[in-house]
């Protein structure tokens, strides 16, 4: 079994690049000019460059969007947009660090062996500013996230045994019972990959001014900043109908916010982290998430690795349309925590910067002590968990 693991990392090192670049595309262009766009998306533009604010994230996407730029984490409103924390390691190394030297051992920290261990990201029985490292995108296609992705048969973000007994079946193709490694290498030749620029999925300029405007790539608007307060909303719930009130939930515990939705294929990656958090934290903190505009509809940015799960449905409407497909995401990602459903006009999708995901951290106070970056790149559950494990020794410690 530990050959098999071996080899299956070696193998979807090579070959699963076509499943994570759901967010990540090349747009090629021959000249510094911009590329030419229909009625519909030069109206479009016209407007976004009347009204986007110089040196405003959104005017930097666009920007990017029109000169042909490839739209990865280093790009447009990514560059700008980048996770904002009360709890790095700055502040570790001055509330904990006793010894001064640098990195905080078990016994500096007064939190739990639980809670030590979740910051201690490279499990080195030290916590040092290697572990508050979050520069690497979240859609990097590392071997343990290639690996994943190739196992994931229904793209709901989580493996189970019978997926993982599917995906030794199809690389074991002369049913030999094992994987040789020269085998794996033969299949999986990255000479053979599809370019993006060449993919059936691959947006044009056109495409993605269209998605800026209707902010399905992401909102106009940057959201709250550090420290600020979290803007008060109510929304009803997914499957009672009930509402819930932001500031209602505020005081007796910390709240996380999730933001995102079906369409958006890192989203959906991310489900079984989102879970895990959930069932670790759920007596000590409150966790809501917001179902907002689907990033990648039939009708937009239309994605292959969707059809291939067979999630293919056009932007929602209305109101009742976008419960509909917020009801069947919950089902199909196997979210427990409570789930809240935007209107159609997106408010608080863009009161918060939540499209097409994001996370945040709101103290007891209704401030916000932690702001990922844009997803899909800057979306990184552990990383907001690191700041919730802070902000909960401080309430131990009664800060």
């Amino acid at each position: 079994m530990r050959l098999f693991m071996i080899a299956v990392v070696l193998a979807t090192a090579l070959s699963a690049a076509r499943a994570a670049q759901a967010e990540e595309k090349s747009i090629a262009t021959e000249t510094n000019s911009p590329p030419p766009l229909s009625a519909e998306a030069q109206a479009m533009a016209s407007e976004l460059e009347q009204t986007l604010s110089p040196g405003s994230e959104a005017r930097a996407m666009y920007d990017d969007i029109r000169q042909g730029s490839r739209l990865d984490h280093r790009d447009g409103w990514f560059r700008l947009a980048v996770s904002q924390t009360r709890y790095g390691w700055e502040y570790m190394a001055r509330e904990y660090d006793r010894q001064t030297d640098d990195a905080v051992s078990r016994e500096e920290f007064t939190g739990s062996e639980t809670d030590f261990s979740r910051l201690d990201r490279n499990s080195d029985g030290r916590i040092t500013a290697v572990d508050f490292d979050w520069s690497e995108s979240a859609t990097n296609r590392t071997p343990g996230m290639l690996l994943f992705l190739q196992a994931d048969r229904d793209g709901n973000g989580k493996v189970t045994q019978a997926e993982f007994v599917t995906l030794f079946g199809a690389l074991d193709s002369g049913s030999r019972g094992f994987l040789a490694l020269d085998d794996l290498r033969h299949r999986f030749d990255p000479a053979g990959e599809t370019p993006p620029s060449a993919r059936r999925d691959a947006p044009s300029v056109d495409t993605l001014v269209k998605a800026l405007a209707t902010q399905e790539i992401g909102s106009l608007e940057p959201g709250p900043m550090l420290e600020e307060p979290a803007p008060d909303f109510t929304l009803p719930t997914a499957n009672d109908g009930k509402t819930i009130r932001l500031s209602a939930e505020i005081g007796p515990k910390p709240v996380v916010l999730i933001f995102g939705n079906f369409t958006c294929g890192p989203f959906r990656s991310q489900a079984g982290n989102i879970e895990k958090l959930y069932q670790r934290y759920r007596d000590r903190v409150t966790f809501l998430m917001v179902y907002v505009r689907e990033a990648h509809p039939a009708d937009g940015w239309w994605m292959e690795s969707n059809e291939r799960v067979g999630i293919d449905l056009p932007q929602p409407k209305s109101d009742a349309e976008r419960l509909a497909v917020a009801r069947t995401c919950q089902a199909h990602l196997e979210l427990d925590l409570p789930l809240l459903v935007d209107t159609v006009d997106d408010r608080v999708g863009t009161q918060y910067s939540g499209m097409p995901n994001r996370l945040y951290l709101v103290d007891q106070q209704g401030r916000v002590a932690f702001k990922s970056g844009r997803g899909p790149f800057g979306f990184k559950p552990r990383q907001l968990e690191q700041a919730l494990v802070l902000l909960l020794a401080d309430r131990q410690r009664g800060k």
